[in-house]
């Protein structure tokens, strides 16, 4: 194949393209923004957000870009005029707290929870979610995210311009991934620090008492 032909191929990313340049959707948190290629989240991709418990601030980093979701889809950022997306939360281990999510800016009536009765049918569901341009962003708790299943949900987060976020423990760090950014979540005295572990189109940083 010649590279011409290859360079056709729109799953090629081409980092001096000005068509390829990464957009990302502003975190809320200037100091993570400055780390990230795009300065926010990278859009159209699996987030991997690895935690060693619940409660660890992993929800309150995300508000700000939920909230800005939930008014406005992921291409009205882009400068494209959409409808607000849908946010869906597949297999949540707790039961959302509305009247939090409410302050936090999150129209509540663009949420969907989504209770799956296995890890298998967690996955169908959020690749289905993601896959259907339905879904500005598709929050996920899998027991269990090999490689394949990574990418499965990479492809369908492209496919549906969408954003997957999935939770993951502390024991997945060194497992393969296809998702285009890992963060680890650690809590100390201070705060909670973030340490980016892998940043596509980017280089690992620690943030200290960002939380």
């Amino acid at each position: 194949m010649s590279l011409e032909k290859l360079l056709e191929n729109p799953r090629v990313w081409r980092g001096s393209s000005q068509n390829n340049r990464q957009v990302g959707l502003a975190s809320g948190y200037p100091e993570l923004d400055r780390c990230l290629p795009g300065g926010g989240w990278p859009l159209e991709a699996l987030t991997e957000i690895l935690i060693g418990q619940y409660g660890m601030g992993e929800l309150r980093l995300l508000m700000p870009a939920l909230a800005q979701l939930s008014a406005e889809d992921a291409h009205s950022s882009l400068g494209e005029p959409a409808e607000p997306g849908w946010i869906a939360w597949v297999a949540p281990p707790f039961q959302p707290y509305a009247p939090a999510l409410q302050q936090c800016g999150i129209d509540l009536s663009r949420m969907l929870v989504v209770r799956p009765k296995d890890d298998s049918e967690l996955l169908w569901s959020a690749e289905q979610a993601l896959s259907s341009g339905t879904c500005a962003a598709v929050l996920l708790w899998p027991e269990v995210l090999d490689d394949q299943a990574s990418r499965r949900l990479q492809l369908a987060a492209e496919k549906g311009h969408s954003w997957a976020i999935a939770f993951r423990p502390l024991s997945a760090r060194h497992q393969p991934s296809a998702a285009a950014l890992r963060l680890e979540l650690q809590s100390t005295g201070q705060g909670t620090q973030v340490h980016i572990l892998k940043s596509r189109g980017g280089r690992p940083a620690t943030l200290n008492n960002l939380l």
